[in-house]
């Protein structure tokens, strides 16, 4: 089964979805989107797949969105692209795909809607939130 994660190791959300993704008994490709950005095509089709905008793709977070003034809502989702791509740091993460479909993981548990294999055991996120429990089973 192919599963690629579009990773930045730096982020506990995206550590904690990648640990989810293996706890599943599925090693993915690991892209770090920071040193190896996504083609535009790519992009799009991630954020379309997840069915976002691509205002919601945007780390609106990042120190950068504000400096570029990319908050304007007169920008287009062209422009807000450009910004990405020039700037990986803008995309927003980690974005999953796999064959049951594509999701911007936040939160990670998110990623449990298209992960088609069973979980292999307990999970807890690196803060200690149980998300699944000793029976396999979902908390919340």
């Amino acid at each position: 089964m192919a599963i690629t994660i579009y990773h930045n190791p730096a982020c506990g959300t995206s550590r904690n979805t990648l640990a989810l993704i293996r706890n599943a008994g599925v090693e993915p490709e690991v892209i770090e989107y920071l040193k190896t950005p996504p083609s535009r095509d790519t992009l799009s089709k991630m954020i379309e797949d997840a069915g976002l905008s691509v205002r919601q793709a945007i780390r609106e977070k990042e120190k950068l969105f504000a400096e570029l003034g990319l908050a304007d809502a007169t920008l287009t989702d062209e422009q807000l692209l450009d910004a990405m791509l020039a700037h990986p740091v803008l995309i927003n993460r980690p974005f999953v795909v796999t064959p049951a479909g594509t999701r911007l993981c936040r939160p990670s548990e998110l990623l449990l809607e298209i992960l088609p294999e069973a979980q292999k055991g307990p999970f807890s996120k690196e803060d200690g939130e149980i998300v699944i429990d000793g029976k396999g089973n979902r908390v919340r």
